[in-house]
């Protein structure tokens, strides 16, 4: 999902919310319509509303209900839903971004899928695993359902591999690394690979899939934190790494607060290799560079795999959507079965250039053509869901910007240690926790 705005209202919200969620209309008094708030997935509020109306114009046609559509900014998009769970004053539908599944879950607002429910939109079986499994807390009935997906991928460029004579995309993370030293050329203006080192939210995904590789985990089965681990702590000195040890990132890297932003060190050439979400393919062709100049495949992953470690190279990235509670109900569920079916799925994701999150979607052969598919494999069958806990967005936000912080620090000149690390990911639980 795009970078958001992540705030404490969701905990407002958790206390706030007993007895108010059936208040409030939002389309719920009219069976004919339903209103519809969308996040901004295109580049552009506009750009969302023309290629939304036309799929919207065909769910009325096929229902008769009408929708309202409102499309609403990442920045915006939480603060909105989470005071539209304490008011009532919301909508019948609404897109979530997956991570805040378990939180918005805990508030009580939002209608429950359970298998009856799920039954009327196709049922459990229509939904690709990995994605159901970013839709709540382990072991609560799920309040929504994947609609977009997403997954991590590397970028490289085709020129700059043959000059250096790497014949193919690293798989182990040390050919990773040895392949970068290869292309670093400093005196030329030239560097194996661009990061968004200034973004939050690109810091912990990684931490987040470099733990994972590692063995660790960041919550344990009740869902308590546990950041410090030695394997946490090995995953992030692994991506510091790439920037203080091996000297292989773009000078630019430590500024980057976009992946948009590290994508043009990468289309320019000072970059040979980025790692992107799905999407990024759009930004390497905003910026001109043509599909046959790159190449992508998975991330690569710790060969041999330490004790505990997973198979894993993504998260489940991705869009979920949900139904208010006491809304029309009906309409909401009939929507989402629209807009999960087989035929909007592919309409839909190959606008946005996202991945169906249904398994028959997924065997069309729009989505098969060789990067397309590189990415859904990777949603199928190595991705993670960050952590399903009602605190998960002060999760990224704490231990995002703390690795946001040993980067700056490294751009100061100082050597991070484990134990630098050890002490960051001790504060940021900390603060989780509300012990500092």
């Amino acid at each position: 999902m795009r970078i958001r705005t992540l705030t404490a209202a969701i905990s407002v919200a958790l206390l706030a919310v007993t007895g108010l969620a059936g208040c409030g209309s939002g389309g719920g008094s009219d069976p004919n319509t339903i209103t519809y708030w969308a996040s901004n997935q295109g580049a552009s509020l506009q750009q969302d509303r023309d290629i939304l109306t036309p799929e919207l114009e065909e769910f009325t046609k096929q229902s008769g209900i009408k929708v309202n559509l409102e499309v609403i900014p990442w920045s915006d998009l939480l603060d909105r839903i989470t005071n539209a769970t304490t008011s009532g004053e919301g909508p019948d539908v609404v897109n979530i971004g997956n991570t805040w599944s378990a939180s918005l879950q805990a508030t009580g607002a939002f209608v429950e899928f359970d298998d009856a429910t799920l039954d009327k939109i196709g049922g459990k079986a229509k939904f690709l695993e990995t994605s159901l499994s970013s839709t709540g807390a382990p072991g609560k009935i799920a309040t929504s359902v994947p609609l977009y997906g997403l997954s991590y991928g590397l970028f490289y460029n085709k020129q700059a591999f043959a000059d250096a004579g790497i014949t193919s995309p690293p798989a182990s993370w040390t050919q990773f690394v040895e392949d970068a030293k290869k292309l670093t050329n400093p005196a030329a203006g030239k560097y194996g690979l661009a990061l968004a080192g200034a973004s939050y939210t690109e810091n912990v995904h990684f931490a987040f899939i470099l733990g994972k590789q590692q063995g660790g985990n960041y919550f344990d089965q009740a869902g308590n934190p546990t950041f410090a681990t030695p394997q946490n702590i090995a995953a992030i000195k692994q991506y510091l790494d790439l920037l203080g040890t091996h000297k292989v990132t773009t000078p630019g890297s430590v500024e980057n607060s976009t992946t948009p932003e590290a994508v043009t060190d990468f289309t320019s050439g000072r970059a040979a290799m980025i790692m992107g979400q799905t999407g990024t393919i759009t930004a390497i062709a905003t910026n001109g560079m043509q599909p046959s100049a790159y190449g992508v495949a998975p991330l690569p992953i710790a060969d041999p795999l330490p004790p505990g470690g997973e198979r894993v190279n993504s998260h489940v990235a991705g869009i979920n959507i949900a139904a208010f509670k006491d809304k029309n109900t009906d309409g909401a569920l009939k929507f989402i079965n629209f807009m999960t079916s087989k035929a909007e799925q592919v309409r839909i994701n190959q606008k946005y250039s996202a991945l169906p999150v249904t398994s028959d979607a997924a065997t069309d052969p729009i989505f098969q053509n060789p990067t397309t598919k590189i990415f859904l494999d990777v949603l199928r069958t190595t991705s993670a869901p960050m952590p399903m806990v009602t605190n998960e967005a002060q999760f990224e936000t704490t231990v995002g910007s703390g690795v946001s912080s040993l980067i700056a620090q490294l751009v100061g000149g100082k050597s991070i240690t484990d134990d630098d690390i050890r002490a960051t990911l001790t504060a940021a639980q900390q603060k989780l926790t509300g012990g500092g």
